[in-house]
């Protein structure tokens, strides 16, 4: 009903955009199975003498209500709209000036190990093969992979560390593409999260909740602020093929509760980028929007006679799906960029799928105002055999996220576009396993770790936070999962405690009852 989701639940304002997404199990490569549903529901005639009357009375109570309702949404809008600030009302539906039009999240799905990367302590050379100190631990729980552990021998980095930029920014010599680029990144090294396993710590930080179901961050930005193009969805989703370790699901790029037409929509490396997409042999574009006209005019029907919204999502999701016939190809294909956008990202950029393609296929997206892009890389959980395996992981990801930052800013398009590099918790400062002089590995550890953020609002050229001298415990500082969601929201033009959405009797947000924005991070 409408009075369980009232526009002014999403940004204050009543001139939203709706977003147009596809539910990738909505798109099929025909519409047979869809057509005969439709036609099965439509076979009920809508109007026989027996219930004529009764039919009537519900289509007018159905709609005396929708009008009552209206009326009184309307008299609350307005109220609501003349005791906000004056600005607030112009913004297409925010709260307040955004400073960012669009995202790009890098996520690194495994727990990168920040001591490694981008926290540099030499306690740790200097604890190395020692125990570590009760006391950092304190009463802090392990997991289940390194509990029964005899001993707890702090493990220094085998990497060598220096300084760089005007900043001045502590790096690995794992990532020497970084080096260009942290004069326009601020680095939050005092992040930490509740989760210690990986699903739920992925859940939480991709929908505000350990527990499966929530709307996905990119999901509540669609919701609020809708879609900037009318051929490509507002949230899309890349996943680097061929990698090991903790699996992903759908669900973390999913609706929940939400409407479906707010999903992500997941594009594949190769041929087919979008599942279901292309028409399959012999079926012409003639004969796919004739088969269209028929399908939405039977959902018409449906909708007209059960007034469910889904049914108008799934129209808007299969008109996308057809625009999406010309615009992903487009998208997708690289042969018009120059052999120094190769240069730039990487030979991996030529191979549809890899880290690096999928980097510059985000800015491709990002110049088409798709106004959330979400990278997924795995194989970040390295509980043994670690410096083998981050070294990996570090020539995989380093040059494209760094040339991503750099394009965006040749592109001049850095300043209102927010990139986002972080997994979902850091490793322990200790040795899981044994620790030999060249080998170690590291647990989940969620006290600490360390994140960055780019561009789209973002104070450049900064550390913020810092842990204490194992890296181990937040020293000052510190930015919860919360806070971090609350102040990208804040970068959109959204204030995080006034995005909501009821459902079953309650009214849910992002942040749930939590987080506070970053100011101090802010340009």
């Amino acid at each position: 009903m409408a009075s369980d989701q009232p526009p002014l639940t999403r940004c204050g304002s009543f001139n939203q955009q709706p977003a147009r997404a596809v539910h990738p199990q909505t798109v099929s490569s025909n519409f047979h199975a869809t057509t005969l549903l439709a036609i099965f529901h439509a076979r009920e005639p809508i109007m026989t003498p027996d219930f004529s009357l009764q039919s009537k009375r519900r289509v007018f109570l159905k709609q005396a209500t929708s009008t009552v309702g209206a009326a009184a949404l309307a008299h609350l809008l307005g109220r609501d709209m003349a005791s906000a600030a004056a600005p607030a009302a112009n913004l297409g539906g925010m709260h307040f000036a955004p400073k960012a039009k669009r995202i790009i999240y890098l996520f690194q799905s495994g727990g990168p190990a920040q001591q490694d990367l981008f926290d540099h302590k030499p306690m740790l050379e200097q604890m190395h093969g020692r125990e570590l100190p009760p006391e950092v631990r304190g009463e802090q729980r392990l997991t289940g992979m390194s509990v029964n552990q005899s001993s707890l021998p702090v493990a220094a980095s085998k990497f060598k560390f220096a300084q760089h930029g005007q900043s001045g920014a502590w790096l690995s010599e794992l990532l020497p593409y970084h080096r260009d680029i942290v004069d326009d990144v601020c680095f939050i090294k005092s992040m930490h999260t509740e989760a210690i396993n990986h699903d739920p710590a992925i859940t939480f930080f991709q929908t505000g909740s350990q527990i499966a179901g929530r709307p996905s961050l990119g999901s509540w930005i669609s919701y609020g602020l809708g879609s900037e193009n009318d051929d490509l969805p507002a949230f899309v989703v890349l996943v680097t093929k061929g990698q090991g370790g903790q699996p992903l699901y759908s669900r973390l790029w999913g609706n929940g509760f939400l409407d479906s037409k707010y999903q992500g929509v997941q594009f594949r490396g190769g041929e087919d980028p979008v599942l279901y997409l292309s028409n399959p042999e012999g079926i012409s574009r003639d004969h796919r929007r004739q088969q269209l006209d028929s399908i939405n005019r039977l959902n018409s029907h449906q909708y007209q006679r059960e007034f469910d919204p889904e049914i108008q999502s799934r129209i808007a999701q299969y008109e996308m799906a057809f625009k999406m016939q010309t615009s992903v190809p487009d998208a997708t294909d690289f042969s018009d960029e120059p052999e120094s956008t190769f240069d730039l990202y990487g030979e991996d950029a030529k191979q549809p799928g890899t880290f690096a393609a999928n980097c510059l296929l985000a800015r491709r997206l990002a110049q088409r105002d798709v106004r959330f892009i979400q990278l997924y890389h795995q194989g970040w959980d390295q509980h043994s055999n670690l410096p083998k395996g981050i070294a990996g992981q570090a020539k995989e990801t380093d040059q494209a996220s760094a040339a991503l930052v750099k394009d965006l800013k040749r592109l001049g398009m850095l300043d209102d576009t927010l990139v986002i590099w972080g997994g979902e918790f850091g490793r322990t400062s200790y040795s899981q396993g044994t620790l030999t002089p060249g080998n170690y590995g590291r647990d989940h550890h969620p006290r600490c770790f360390t994140t960055w953020m780019a561009g789209g609002g973002i104070r450049p050229g900064m550390s913020y936070g810092t842990t204490d001298e194992f890296s181990y415990n937040v020293a000052e500082n510190g930015v919860h999962v919360h806070d971090f969601n609350a102040t990208i929201l804040n970068l959109m033009g959204i204030d995080h405690e006034r995005l909501t959405y009821k459902y079953q009797g309650r009214r849910f947000r992002l942040t749930d009852v939590h987080g506070h924005v970053v100011r101090d991070i802010l340009a």
